[in-house]
């Protein structure tokens, strides 16, 4: 982004109020069994207010603490697509109304885009940066019925067919530590996501949080979580198998001390950061050195 843009870009939150389709009743009212929006949406995001005046309010604070003055608009709660595309157009309009906005980052699920939202948001990346990022959370089926996904990895596949080649810059983020995975499949994730055209991708550790399905269950029968150094050896590999040509927008998560059950590891982001860097150093991990193609299979 700095190469791009010459300077820093930083993403600006907003809540523009949609919901999804596994919580409307479309596919599901509880959603998937480890969703909680407050794990991850910050105080700032508050959907009462437009999202105009959500990037003023974040642009304003972000330039006072970073001195920034280049932005992403990052449409980051619940389905950021699911909606008529008027609706679409309307919001992503007034994001980018915005003179320091230089483009759009849109969180949103792979059923939930079509070739007309698709057209809307190639007519906008002829002139901004525009980013969608698909929650797939695994290349899994079993993995994803057991979260109660509500889509297959099909629909995901469909989903990067129709976006590519369309100037429009494509994530996914992805879930590490499924109960229904063995760490070899968890690590095979790399080599599948390394040959789809995918520009940035984000992990994070499964974590339990309070008042989801998955929190219910793992106290009824708790189940592996992973450790700390587990988890920092897991990331090592995994970016091993991980093309040099996607860039890791997250390595993993920290939901909220008071709603976090586990796994607890007693750090801060900056720690964790640190511990990761640290251990690539010490075995000596580069990038894409062991990227390879395997087939997946649920």
């Amino acid at each position: 982004m700095k190469q791009n843009f010459g300077a820093k870009v930083y993403k600006v939150n907003v809540d523009a109020g949609f919901t999804c389709p596994n919580r409307d009743g479309t596919l599901g009212f509880s959603g998937c069994i480890y969703c909680n929006n407050d794990s991850f949406r910050p105080s700032s995001c508050k959907p009462s207010l437009s999202v105009a005046e959500q990037v003023k309010n974040g642009i304003s604070h972000t330039k006072r603490r970073f001195q920034a003055d280049k932005f992403l608009v990052y449409f980051q709660a619940y389905t950021n697509t699911y909606a008529p595309v008027e609706e679409l157009e309307r919001l992503y309009s007034e994001a980018l109304a915005e003179p320091d906005v230089i483009g759009l980052a849109i969180g949103t699920r792979p059923d939930s885009v079509d070739p007309e939202k698709i057209r809307l948001l190639e007519s906008l990346a002829s002139k901004y940066f525009i980013l969608v990022e698909y929650g797939l959370q695994s290349v899994y089926d079993r993995s994803l019925e057991f979260i109660q996904r509500g889509h297959d990895y099909s629909a995901f596949l469909r989903a990067i067919e129709m976006t590519k080649d369309r100037s429009i810059h494509i994530g996914t983020h992805l879930i590490l530590g499924f109960p229904t995975e063995t760490r070899e499949e968890t690590l095979a994730m790399a080599d599948d996501i390394s040959n789809l055209p995918i520009e940035f991708l984000k992990l994070h550790q499964l974590q339990i949080v309070k008042d989801t399905p998955l929190a219910a269950m793992f106290g009824e029968k708790p189940f592996h979580v992973y450790g700390y150094q587990e988890y920092l050896d897991l990331v090592a590999d995994f970016i091993e198998r991980t093309s040099t040509n996607i860039v890791f927008q997250r390595l993993f998560a920290t939901a909220p001390d008071d709603i976090l059950i586990a796994p607890e590891w007693g750090k801060n982001r900056h720690q964790i950061l640190r511990d990761i860097e640290k251990n690539l150093d010490a075995r000596d991990i580069q990038q894409g050195r062991r990227c390879r193609t395997l087939s997946v299979k649920s």
